[in-house]
């Protein structure tokens, strides 16, 4: 078997049905398999994939495990030559993998591979390429200055060698998975895509960014929203410290004060009231449930020419193919108050989320 795309998900089950959608479009040509890794979520997810996703495997674990451990255990029963570790809140276009695959095979000595990820409003992710962050970088990331911390020295589009790369999209043979032992599960959440992509480095194998194909990535990096995230976070970043450096006085000094710090430099986010004037539904034909459950107007167009301001621009997955939509998202961003949801195939809900940091919207429909 040529891939194995290993989905850990909890209490995300629309998010996972729009994800699995787009990913059984990418495989459909790719000798593959889908696994899904349930970390004891709450929300039915299981019974999701299995009435709709028959062909998945899944794969239910009776607690939360956390992402290291959860992906290990996706990773323990694949058999493919390839893995890709997907977040279940992401959209892949429908030639991701195969272009991923033919770059894999054309690079000697290669680590990780990632691409371009992109929020739910088409605005780029910078975590999506990022540097080594030494104890200058974090602090320095801490205080709002993210220069070193994010690889913005490589263009958004280009391919070229990275140091590290994000946890919610993976790509790797499996070989070089197990050579540098998986993810480390002292990790519960956070750092350990830190902690991966540089031991990849460390044995010498080559990461990359993979500028060339985007993903739709909806929760994006998040900030730093309490004092609780801050404490992970960086509780993170010590454990990454203490295993691949010398013990350094300054960072855990850092670490225990920048959790306090945060409230004095970080940016606080505010969540907008959204106004949105008119649907746009882009499809080719009217769907009178979704129309019923709107409060405004729905106005079916072929293309997104002419889209008014504070508009909300809802795709049809049925008539529409994934790259399309991550196309238009990502290029044809006409203002910033116009948002963007996905109406999966098959589905009776659309889904979307209007920044980074936000947990998404859901309306469902008969």
């Amino acid at each position: 078997m040529k891939l194995s795309v290993i989905i850990l998900n909890y209490n995300v089950k629309y998010f996972l049905e729009l994800c699995l959608r787009s990913v059984e479009a990418a495989i459909s040509n790719i000798d593959a398999e889908i696994i899904v890794v349930d970390n004891n979520s709450e929300d039915f997810s299981g019974h999701m994939i299995k009435a709709l996703f028959p062909e998945v495997r899944l794969i239910e674990n009776k607690e939360n495990y956390g992402f290291s451990k959860g992906n290990n255990i996706g990773v323990l029963q694949a058999k493919g030559d390839y893995l890709c570790i997907l977040n279940p809140d992401t959209v892949v276009a429908e030639d991701t993998f195969l272009r991923l695959l033919e770059f894999s095979e054309s690079k000697e000595n290669l680590g990780i591979v990632g691409c371009k990820l992109i929020d739910g409003k088409g605005d780029f992710l910078p975590e999506s390429k990022r540097k080594i962050p030494y104890v200058k970088a974090a602090f320095k990331k801490l205080v709002g200055n993210s220069e070193d911390y994010y690889a913005h020295n490589i263009n958004d589009k280009d391919v070229n060698q990275v140091e590290i790369l994000v946890g919610a999209f993976m790509f790797l043979k499996k070989a070089v998975y197990n050579k540098i032992e998986g993810f480390d599960e002292d990790y519960f959440m956070y750092g350990e895509d830190i902690d991966m992509s540089y031991k990849a480095l460390k044995q010498g194998y080559n990461n990359f960014y993979y500028g060339a194909t985007t993903v739709i990535h909806f929760k994006g990096e998040s900030t730093l929203r309490d004092k609780n995230y801050a404490r992970r976070f960086y509780g993170a970043m010590r454990i990454f410290y203490k295993k691949h450096f010398n013990k350094n006085m300054l960072f855990d000094l850092f670490v225990r004060s920048g959790i306090r710090l945060t409230y004095f430099f970080r940016k606080q986010h505010i969540h907008k009231i959204k106004t949105v004037n008119k649907y746009m539904f882009i499809s080719d034909s009217v769907n009178k449930d979704l129309e019923q459950v709107l409060s405004k107007d729905v106005i079916l167009k072929s293309d997104l020419k002419n889209i008014e301001k504070q508009s909300e621009v809802i795709f049809d997955a049925n008539v529409l193919s994934f790259k399309s939509i991550i196309s238009f998202m990502e290029t044809n961003l006409l203002d910033t108050s116009i948002t963007f949801k996905i109406l999966p195939k098959n589905s009776n809900f659309v889904i979307g989320s209007d920044d980074a940091v936000s947990q998404g919207e859901v309306i469902s429909f008969n």
